[in-house]
């Protein structure tokens, strides 16, 4: 078999309609338009979300909450994923590069869930009063990156 015989099934595929042939086409005099009204003009195009006049979807359902744009985003890792990995520094590029995170966003925070059993040293964005705590309680010290130091999006 080449690539030059191959075809789609018998009956898979109809020509197309020719609109505007003639009355014994089926889509002549009107070409499938109706017959008066904006619609049936030759140029026009519809707005999108235009409804006929009828107040549109957009308008009709109504707004909640508030979303704002200047909001931080961190990735978020818990204490208790530090007592699985192996190693006792960590670093938001380290873990990065781990496969820990899938992406920095706008800095790595770490929270306070579950307990770690040896001393670390994490280099962070942001940490949770608890997270800090429990590192420092294991003889580990919690770091934040340095102000100008930016995270990778």
């Amino acid at each position: 078999m080449k690539l030059s015989e191959l075809h789609p099934a018998p009956g898979s595929r109809r020509p197309r309609k020719r609109r505007g042939r003639g009355p014994g086409s089926g889509l002549g005099v009107t070409a499938g338009r109706g017959q008066k009204g904006q619609r049936s003009r030759s140029g026009y195009s519809g707005k999108r979300g235009f409804e006929g006049g009828q107040m549109p979807l957009v308008r009709r359902v109504p707004k909640r909450g508030f979303r704002n744009p200047n909001r931080k985003e961190y990735a978020v890792l818990n204490v208790q994923r530090f007592e699985e990995l192996a190693g006792d520094e960590f670093t938001p590029d380290s873990l990065l590069a781990a496969g820990t995170v899938s992406r920095l966003r706008d800095g790595l925070k770490i929270l306070g869930n579950g307990d770690i059993s040896r001393p670390i040293t994490v280099t962070a964005h942001k940490f949770s009063a608890v997270a800090r705590e429990k590192i420092e309680k294991a003889g580990g010290t919690a770091r934040l990156v340095a102000a100008g130091a930016q995270a990778k999006s």
